[in-house]
């Protein structure tokens, strides 16, 4: 089955999907925490750096949700959501865990526009 690619929309009245090129960067990032890397020290290519007070509440948040986090499903993209906000894109990625599969959990990010395409910003993970 050919997936259809979701392209970058500016609608700021409407929650869309994750587009396709923004993908493989929660991927990454998302390994990263499995991985226990919550300041992201393996440098993910479009992603800001992240401080080490937001790697400490992703650290506790994760490990006070109780669950083991696992690499993104594609299904993940069924339920993940942005929404254009004007200057960047609110986004929130479904996480999942080994216990449980889709989780309550949610990465939440800002993306903006860049020189080089996009930049991502890491919010919070957190129980919404």
């Amino acid at each position: 089955m050919t997936e259809i690619e979701i392209f970058v929309e500016k609608d700021e009245e409407n929650q869309l999907p994750i587009p396709t090129v923004w993908r493989p960067i929660f991927v990454s990032i998302v390994d990263a925490f499995v991985n226990k890397d919550y300041s992201l020290s393996c440098e993910i290519d479009g992603v800001a750096s992240v401080s080490k007070e937001t790697a400490n509440h992703i650290k506790e948040y994760i490990e006070d949700y109780g669950e083991e986090l696992i690499q993104l499903p594609n299904e993940t993209w069924e339920s993940s959501i942005c929404i254009c906000m004007g200057g960047h894109w609110d986004v929130l990625i479904d996480l999942w865990t080994a216990g449980e599969g889709r989780s309550d959990l949610v990465l939440g990010a800002r993306i903006s526009e860049s020189t080089n395409g996009y930049l991502v910003d890491i919010e919070m993970v957190y129980v919404p």
